[in-house]
């Protein structure tokens, strides 16, 4: 069948403003029909994501040519294998961008947010189950974000990264649990385990970072402090009961946190600079996670002896920690009882035309969660 996606050419050289040099092209694709244990989904929601950003300006190199986006939901229209026993057409699934095997060490460890295999179809562009399913006119393939190439009309993707849902979930709502909320609160939940009364203190308020702040408060976190340089976002921080403070007026932790510092904190920039600062905020023996994607030329350094002498842990935390099948509905739920505000999180909810612009006002800071609905009149 013939789809609209937005496909990337190059990484690394697209200048700004991208409004006007439209980095992303929206250009007609053949998609392939799905294969055994594989579903064609249509889109009724993507969100932009820092990560489609990254791949854009070439912080996560990827190969090229490449229909990106990686956060959406939308509509199982037809199963590669029809007697598929989890899915049938006219399901809501949420896509997550890390397919897992379920047979590599980590996956039978309980680990599938480490899956080796899934992480290798990522990095090749392809799909788990192998090859790609896109094409452009000539016949040449076109490479996959993350699994899922969700800016687009029409996906096919393994069903390993599908997760069902209730139909009634808002389509602009329920595309932002396939990556914001899944990242964001897993490092608070998962990563940092953040129990009762623990002060948490939050690098970012993208829209990782905002699920964070929304997922510690849930967790009932006492002193909760969140950093950004937008007003805006600090405003919105501080409606949802956090202390906000703007990186440049010299924010002086020890006059909040009663330890001199938090006992987690949450990094969320992907800069190396910033996790060196989240690592100094954290009290002794506190926790530090990090879920940011840094350039890989960028290095972090600290005094070796301060996690021994300061018992500090450092922890990664790739898409939260999360297993999506049990995550994804336990966070619907929390945002059905009213603890997970996750509509707070939406910017905008334009046409899939605006996607250059949209993308300018991501990379400006100004936006959390920008929402393209595929099929809306340009």
């Amino acid at each position: 069948m013939h789809i609209t996606a937005a496909v990337l050419e190059r990484s690394g050289d697209n200048p700004r403003p991208y409004a006007a040099n439209s980095p992303l092209k929206l250009t007609t694709l053949t998609l392939d029909p799905p294969r055994a244990g594989e579903l064609l989904v249509r889109i009724d929601a993507a969100g932009l994501c820092h990560s489609d950003l990254s791949v854009i300006n070439g912080d996560r190199p990827r190969p090229m040519p490449m229909a990106l986006g990686h956060e959406a939901t939308g509509i199982v229209e037809a199963l590669g294998s029809p007697d598929d026993p989890g899915f049938a057409v006219g399901d809501r699934v949420i896509l997550a961008f890390l397919p897992s095997c379920g047979e590599c060490a980590r996956c039978k460890a309980g680990e599938p947010f480490m899956c080796s295999e899934g992480a290798r179809a990522n990095g090749e562009g392809r799909l788990l189950n192998g090859g790609r399913r896109l094409h452009d006119a000539c016949g040449n393939d076109v490479h996959h974000h993350l699994g899922v190439s969700a800016f687009a009309s029409h996906v096919v993707v393994d069903r390993r990264s599908a997760v069902k849902v209730d139909n009634d979930i808002p389509a602009e709502i329920a595309a932002l649990f396939g990556c914001a909320v899944l990242t964001g609160a897993g490092a608070v939940v998962n990563s940092a385990a953040v129990k009762p009364g623990e002060n948490v203190l939050i690098y970012g308020l993208g829209g990782v970072g905002l699920s964070a702040l929304l997922a510690a408060r849930a967790s009932g976190a006492g002193v909760l402090v969140a950093i950004d340089p937008s007003a805006e976002k600090r405003a919105l921080a501080t409606q949802l009961g956090a202390i906000a403070l703007d990186p440049a007026d010299g924010v002086q932790l020890g006059a909040v946190f009663p330890e001199g510092g938090a006992d987690v904190v949450i990094e969320t920039v992907g800069k190396a600079f910033v996790l060196k600062a989240a690592y100094a905020a954290a009290r002794r023996g506190g926790r530090i996670v990090t879920v940011g994607l840094p350039n890989p030329a960028e290095t972090f350094d600290i005094p070796a002896v301060s996690l021994v002498a300061d018992g500090k842990t450092l922890i990664g935390s790739y898409m939260g920690s999360a297993i999506p099948s049990r995550d994804i509905p336990r966070y619907i739920a929390m945002w059905r009882g009213g603890r997970l505000p996750v509509e707070k999180l939406l910017t905008s909810v334009s046409p899939m035309s605006d996607i250059n612009t949209l993308l300018d006002l991501m990379a400006d800071g100004s936006a959390i969660r920008q929402v393209m609905i595929p099929g809306a009149p340009t």
